[in-house]
């Protein structure tokens, strides 16, 4: 089992900066940043941009990986996207994660302007998005750069920084419940990532999250690819309990994601107040037992 940390980007950077850090003394494997201009309860509160806040953790750390957790089509496109991530897997020497998601229908979705899109709409645009990316982030080898025209993303020519960090490129962990997310997963993902059903709690949620790992399965067979050849990370703060509320809360929770087969679990840093709320000495105590365990 492998252990992940979200960092919500909501401290100045010398706070920040101790956090990045800490999360690697502490020993857990990756650590994530949401991918968001802002997020929900946190709206009117202090929020910082994703690839500066990523750069400068990948300066600051050497061995712990990195990711968006998760970054989605609302208001990006694969040319410029491409370029920052693999800017900042260059500076931190191929640590980088990129998890990727169709984008949910809060903010981010209507502040540059958009319509309202349909369900379909918006995992054609997913599709789209994250075949621009696979194509971005391998190194081009024809002279003219690369190009391609799709219904919402086009690229003329697009440069990008050079040979990538990682071979053949970043590792891509998708977010996908339904099914076509997840045929998406079996042709491009290394890693699949599931928060579960919206709304589901309890035994309620993780019966969903038993479900969907054999529809994992049934898809990456269909795909022609072994099941245990991707990734599974969980999000183990979305099924109505907060992983570091307590030890216990956290090892029980670990301990039933590993049964499921997931090779990585991922929690949030404990904030002051409001969602995710905890202290850090719950944190410290979990990551010791959880090295222990290891």
């Amino acid at each position: 089992m492998r252990y992940g940390i979200v960092i919500l980007p909501q401290d100045s950077w010398p706070e920040a900066r101790r956090k990045w850090m800490l999360a690697e003394e502490l020993g857990f494997d990756h650590a994530w940043i949401y991918d968001h201009l802002s997020w929900r309860s946190l709206a009117d509160q202090p929020w910082g941009a994703t690839i500066p806040t990523l750069a400068a953790a990948a300066a600051a750390t050497s061995r712990i990986r990195l990711g968006t957790f998760v970054a989605s089509p609302n208001f990006r496109h694969p040319v410029p996207f491409a370029k920052e991530l693999a800017t900042v897997d260059d500076i931190a020497g191929g640590r980088l994660l990129l998890g990727i998601g169709s984008g949910g229908t809060g903010f981010d979705a209507f502040v540059l302007g958009q319509p309202e899109y349909t369900p379909r709409q918006r995992h054609e645009r997913f599709t789209e998005f994250v075949t621009g990316l696979d194509t971005l982030l391998r190194f081009e080898t024809d002279s003219t750069g690369i190009s391609f025209t799709g219904d919402w993303f086009t690229a003329v020519n697009a440069r990008m920084v050079g040979v990538p960090a990682q071979t053949p490129r970043v590792p891509f962990v998708l977010a996908a419940n339904g099914p076509k997310g997840l045929a998406l997963v079996a042709r491009f993902g290394q890693g699949w990532v599931t928060t579960g059903p919206e709304g589901a709690t309890g035994d309620q949620w993780w019966q969903s999250i038993t479900d969907l790992t054999k529809r994992l399965d049934d898809a990456l067979e269909k795909e022609g690819r072994d099941p245990l050849s991707v990734d599974r990370y969980l999000s183990l703060d979305s099924g109505g309990t907060y992983s570091l509320s307590s030890t216990a809360a956290f090892e029980d929770l670990a301990g039933r994601a590993s049964h499921l087969g997931f090779t990585d679990v991922i929690s949030h840093w404990p904030r002051p107040d409001g969602i995710y709320a905890g202290s850090e000495d719950v944190l410290l105590e979990a990551t010791s037992r959880m090295r222990t365990s290891t």
